[in-house]
Formats: structure tokens, C-alpha cells, sequence
């Protein structure tokens, strides 16, 4: 990965009719990189592809590929390929055919046309089946030929708009992989839309997550997983549980106050910028440490609540365990199950614990209180 600034987009803003979909967007991708657009559905993630790509053209702003302003330039101008999510081959054409397709466009001889071709069948796995329709492909395999036809035509940036998502489980993981290697092998700089963390964290050297059209944090995946920016981030990167707490912040340390469902408690303010008042916590339920009442030993700064557990799972590799804490539910891994209506301590290491300013306007209840504070008595 080199160059940083091969392909930019400065203060990039569009939308729909009076309803603006993206605003000031600001992001630069270096030739040969990995980047994963990443949010939930609505959020402009795909709506920026098309930007990219030109079929949507931006309100303010400017797209560059090389320095070279490429916002006013047609989609077959701008030297990138796209793969759609239905994959968008001709059901008349052949495999070859649809592979091809662009290189005839191109103008370019059918000699030449058969050898790339054949080439880039090889390198995709798909020899024995240039004479096939796409109907008689798997799942896996029209996946394969769309990326072929969007390849052969060697684009500086491939834009991927989710492409595997019509793939079942399984298949997913085994293509998410080639593409990967692939995309590595060949040196291209590649852009990836998905609404998929786990997509995006095992293919990409940089994930760029959007909230309502905004860049909400943008860094490297364990960046991202590790150090969320905001309470938003921390539940797309799979921190759901959510408490709100009372703190208050002393010196190096951050000291929790005691309520409803949880020990007063003291951890490091780790870099966090915090102030002393209402926040949020969060934490992923994989994080969580589950004992039975009174059991729990010794674990070091932390969060520590006591709660009931209402129903146990198996998902595989834990038990998942529902637990009311207060007014509140949250979900909790453990290596055992607990049975349904047993109190038990939930630890949540203070590593694995997520605190953000909660804002002023916020609405919701919370498990801090004095009320309740028998529970630690």
C-alpha cells in the first residue's frame, strides 16, 4: 500500500430530492489499499460508491483519482470497475461472453479479447466453464465471473458494492478470502461496501464506518474494534450492551458510582475523554465474566453488576445468557450455563469496557440510583 491520496473525495455532499444522504465527506485512499465502507442499511455507504464510481454526482465536493479532478467525468472515464451485489451478468451471454464484455466495448480485437479472457478464467478458477450460461453457475461462481468481467479490463480502483451477500454462509467465507488474496496479488486499490463487521474486519487494511452520512471513525479493524470513538461505533463493532452509569472523573481514574444493579468501582480513564456525570457503557457480551452470587473473585478494576439471568443459549463455543440488571437486559458468555432465575455477578474488565459522554438530550433510563443499593450492601 503506497500513495496515500490516489483516490480522494474533498468535502463530498449529495442527495436525493430535498433529503441529503452524504455531508462534507473527507477521505483519502492510498493506491493499493483495502477500504471497507461499513454501517447499517441507509446510512450513504453505497450512495458514496456511486459517487465514486459517477453514476451519482455530488451536490458540493470533488472526487480525484491521482490528483486529476474526475468529478464531472463519465463512469467509463474514470478508470474503475464495479461489482454489483445482483452481479448484473447477461443471461443470454456465456461466461466468456460476459467476461469479455468489456473489453469489446473497448473496441479490442476477438483475439486478443479470448486470450485475456482465458487468462483471467484461469486465475478465477472458472477453466471449463467459459461455454456456460450464468444460470448454470452456483452462487460462488457468478460471483466469480462479475469480479473476472470488472478485472479484465485492468481499472485502476475496483468498487465493490456488496457482491457477496447473495452467497450462503459458507460459500461466503471460502470467497471472501480469494478476494482478498486476489485483490492483494494483483496490487489494486479496492473500495468495499457491506453492512457486515466481520467482512469488513478480515478483508480490509482500513475500515470507514458511517452514521446518517457522516464519517463516524475510520482507522485500521483492530483500531476500530478495540478503541471506538463513540457509543455508535462501539454497538456496530458489536458492543450492544448498553448501561447508563453516573461517574466521576478522578485524576488518572475514573470512579463509578454505585446504583441499582452495580458495585461502586474504579477504573482507568485510559485515554478516554470523559467528564464526570452521566455516560454510557458498553460492552460486548463475549467481554463479560458471569460467577455465581458471591463467587466472584478477585478480577481487577472493572464493572461489576449483579443481575438475573432469564434464559440460556447455546450459539456455540459459550452459553449466552440473558441477564436482567435493573430495568435493563444484557447478553452474557460464559463457559457454563447458569440457570434461568439464578442471581449471578457480571465482571466486565475494564480493557473490554466502553465509556462515552452521554449527551445532554438523551432520553432512556438508567441502573444508577440510590434506591437499590442493597443489592451491594
Amino acid at each position: 500500500m503506497s500513495g496515500a491520496g490516489f483516490l480522494e473525495l474533498d468535502r463530498v455532499a449529495t442527495g436525493y430530492g430535498a433529503t441529503q444522504v452524504m455531508k462534507d465527506i473527507d477521505l483519502s485512499i492510498g493506491s493499493g489499499e483495502f477500504v471497507a465502507l461499513l454501517g447499517s442499511s441507509g446510512c450513504g455507504k453505497t450512495t458514496l460508491l456511486r459517487v465514486l464510481a459517477g453514476f451519482v454526482a455530488p451536490t458540493s465536493g470533488h472526487v480525484r483519482v491521482r490528483q486529476k479532478d474526475v468529478t464531472t467525468l463519465p463512469p467509463d472515464k474514470r478508470g474503475m470497475a464495479l461489482v454489483f451485489q445482483s452481479y448484473a451478468l447477461w443471461p443470454h451471454m456465456t461466461v466468456a461472453q460476459n467476461i469479455g464484455y468489456g473489453l469489446k466495448l473497448k473496441g479490442m480485437g476477438s483475439a486478443e479479447i479470448g486470450s485475456r479472457v482465458s487468462a483471467m478464467q484461469s486465475m478465477l478458477g472458472l477453466d471449463g466453464l467459459g461455454d456456460r450460461k450464468p444460470g448454470a453457475l452456483s452462487g460462488g461462481q457468478r460471483q466469480r465471473v462479475a469480479l473476472g468481467r470488472a478485472l479484465v479490463i485492468d481499472p485502476q480502483i475496483l468498487l465493490l458494492d456488496e457482491p457477496l451477500s447473495n452467497l450462503d454462509a459458507r460459500i461466503r467465507l471460502t470467497v471472501r478470502h480469494e478476494l482478498r488474496a486476489l485483490q492483494q496479488r494483483l496490487g489494486i486499490t479496492a473500495v468495499h461496501v457491506t453492512h457486515d463487521r466481520e467482512e469488513a474486519m478480515v478483508m480490509a487494511d482500513r475500515i470507514v464506518i458511517l452514521d446518517a452520512g457522516r464519517i463516524a471513525q475510520q482507522g485500521r479493524p483492530e483500531e476500530v474494534f478495540n478503541r471506538p470513538a463513540t457509543s455508535f461505533v462501539a454497538a456496530f463493532m458489536g458492543a450492544e450492551n448498553l448501561l447508563h452509569l453516573q461517574v466521576a472523573v478522578d485524576g488518572s481514574d475514573v470512579v463509578i458510582t454505585p446504583g441499582q444493579a452495580q458495585a461502586a468501582g474504579r477504573v482507568p480513564l485510559f485515554g478516554r475523554s470523559l467528564v464526570s456525570g452521566a455516560v454510557e457503557a458498553r460492552f460486548r457480551p463475549e467481554a463479560a465474566r458471569l460467577y455465581p452470587l458471591h463467587a466472584m473473585p478477585e478480577a481487577g478494576p472493572g464493572l461489576s453488576l449483579v443481575g438475573e439471568v432469564l434464559s440460556v443459549t447455546y450459539p456455540g463455543g459459550a452459553w449466552r445468557h440473558v441477564v436482567r440488571l435493573g430495568d435493563r437486559d444484557v447478553l452474557a458468555d460464559a463457559p457454563r450455563a447458569h440457570a434461568a432465575g439464578e442471581t449471578v455477578n457480571v465482571f466486565v474488565p475494564h480493557e473490554a469496557l466502553f465509556l462515552f459522554n452521554r449527551p445532554a438530550n438523551a432520553a432512556g433510563s438508567s441502573i444508577s440510583g440510590p434506591e437499590s443499593r442493597k443489592a451491594f450492601a
